[in-house]
């Protein structure tokens, strides 16, 4: 039987495949696999999988549907219920998208510590950004301190809004989103050719989700954490710089979904090697990319120069958002 307008690439009433998704939940995921073969001629490859292309511009669009979906099926979230969460940005954009295809209000609370474009993005979707002031960092760099200070504003508002709370960062389908999706995908891109992982780690549902699948899959796969110089609570250093350029990630305390027994080890890197690489995939291979996205070729960089890794290892990582996210705004903006 044929499907009205012959959507999601199913037989048409002409008998011809066509390719159309039905809405933008059917554009997450299935990002694909580039080599950065310009940048880093080898030995050993660096293989980045472009989460950018996500309708939300991130690699969080995954965990947002996938979230979402968990909490419908368990009836914590009623249809076209409110939602609420506590975001850096990425997040919100991801859910942001989910919440418009299926008609749920969104509210999301973000620290105005990070890239005033991001709440722009999130309300072009119908959200609604409610931005908390600082209490430690500055803007762009943002600190444990301001993230509790945009929870507690969430918290605030869950109770008066009656709306269903995310909380990705102890939400488990979030590390689940990544078992079920990108580490599968990753897996299969690459020809089951995958020596080693390297993540940077906000919640670290990428990390943990992405890296448990590939280790059932390559007991042999080394999988690094990636974490900002002075900011290295997984290695289990002290805190020396909570200040530094990753926007969602590397926030001085080892959340509660990771595990250790899926790492094999932590790279530290510096603001100035995050900018250079950043700048680096954009100038050699012409993707404009944020910083996390930075720090992991810099990560992979690092590891295949260091004889850590195997010297000719296929080294797998993620562009986890859009350099869009990120450019300087005038000051009434901020």
């Amino acid at each position: 039987m044929a499907a009205v307008n012959g959507v999601n690439g199913v037989i048409s009433e002409n008998g011809v495949t066509n390719e159309i998704k039905a809405s933008a939940l059917d554009l997450i995921g299935e990002t694909p696999i580039v080599a950065l073969d310009r940048l880093y001629p080898g030995p050993g490859r660096i293989l980045a999988k472009c989460e950018f292309m996500n309708p939300g511009a991130s690699i969080k669009c995954r965990s947002s549907l996938y979230m979402i979906r968990k909490a419908l099926e368990s009836g914590e979230l009623k249809p076209g219920g409110p939602v609420l969460e506590v975001t850096s940005g990425n997040q919100g954009c991801g859910l942001a998208v989910v919440c418009a295809v299926l008609g749920h209000p969104l509210t999301l609370t973000m620290s105005k510590g990070n890239s005033a474009q991001r709440a722009i993005h999130m309300e072009a979707l119908g959200a609604k950004c409610v931005r908390v002031p600082q209490v430690e960092g500055t803007y762009g760099n943002v600190t444990l301190a301001d993230v509790k200070e945009a929870e507690a504003e969430g918290m605030r508002l869950v109770d008066e809004l009656g709306a269903y709370y995310i909380n990705q960062f102890n939400n488990e389908a979030n590390a689940e989103a990544h078992y079920k999706t990108t580490g599968p995908e990753i897996w299969r891109q690459t020809g089951h050719h995958v020596d080693v992982f390297v993540a940077t780690v906000g919640t670290a549902g990428t990390f943990t989700g992405t890296s448990k699948y590939l280790k059932e899959k390559n007991p042999n796969l080394l999988s690094f954490v990636v974490e900002p110089a002075g900011s290295e609570p997984i290695k289990g250093k002290e805190i020396t710089k909570p200040l530094h350029l990753l926007q969602g990630s590397g926030y001085g305390c080892v959340p509660n979904l990771f595990k250790f027994d899926y790492m094999d080890g932590t790279v530290s890197v510096t603001d100035e090697e995050v900018i250079k690489y950043k700048n680096l995939i954009g100038e050699k291979e012409g993707l404009f990319v944020g910083y996390t996205s930075g720090a992991n070729v810099a990560a992979a960089v690092h590891l295949l120069q260091s004889g850590k890794v195997p010297k000719d290892a296929w080294v797998v990582t993620t562009l986890n958002d859009t350099g869009l996210k990120y450019t300087p705004v005038p000051n009434e903006c901020v």
